[in-house]
């Protein structure tokens, strides 16, 4: 599997920096989408046709939100394995539809205890279904395409432009690669918040996450 075609997108962001023009763009390829609750809005609002996950699953959101996507129909169309024949066996039973493409960003964890947020604040900033998404996604990136901010919807675009609406497997792999680093470092930051909240400055394990702030030149 090289190039894939894009048919079906699930979208559930906490930036919605772009997400109009990106949805109105994904809708104009035919592609059907399925969302949740502030980005099925922001979408709709702007005329796009979207489908919320809760429909998709027959499952509602529940738990104050904290239970959104986590279903074996969202799951297992980014891990179902197109061609391998338990694996659609399976879908077929469970009316599992593929899911070719996820555009997920995460809670602004950072960003919530930098602001001197209160501990009940911060932890319901910890997310939990858009790792869970990502990894799974990522995981099965020989077929599933996922995006993990809105600095990358351009080159989606430009991507689907080029490969008449399909993807490539190195344009699907590099993606899945940022996804995993993306994932590491918010658990990474977790952690960190969680041994300073315990008073814990010798863990058993302990990990450093950075992000590039300059390029240098050398010669």
């Amino acid at each position: 599997m090289l190039s894939l075609p894009i048919r079906r997108a699930l979208i559930s962001v906490s930036d919605k920096s772009g997400l109009v023009e990106l949805g109105q763009n994904l809708e104009i390829r035919g592609i059907e989408i399925l969302s949740t609750g502030g980005s099925a809005a922001t979408l709709r609002q702007a005329g796009v046709v979207v489908t919320e996950v809760s429909d998709h699953t027959g499952s509602p959101e529940i738990m104050g939100g904290r239970i959104k996507t986590l279903h074996p129909k969202i799951h297992g169309g980014l891990l179902g394995r197109e061609g391998n024949k338990e694996d659609e066996r399976q879908m077929d039973e469970q009316g599992i539809e593929l899911i070719d493409l996820l555009i997920v960003n995460l809670y602004p964890f950072e960003e919530t205890i930098a602001s001197g947020a209160d501990n009940e604040t911060c932890i319901e900033n910890i997310d939990i279904g858009g790792p869970a998404l990502i990894r799974a996604a990522s995981k099965n990136h020989h077929r599933v395409t996922v995006i993990t901010g809105p600095e990358d919807y351009q080159r989606l675009l430009n991507e689907l432009e080029a490969n008449d609406g399909s993807t490539s497997l190195e344009f699907r792999k590099l993606l899945a690669a940022k996804a995993y680093r993306l994932t590491s470092a918010y658990d990474a930051a977790i952690s960190e918040w969680f041994a300073k909240l315990t008073g814990d400055r010798y863990p058993e394990r302990m990990v450093l996450a950075g992000s590039l702030k300059q390029v240098l030149r050398y010669g």
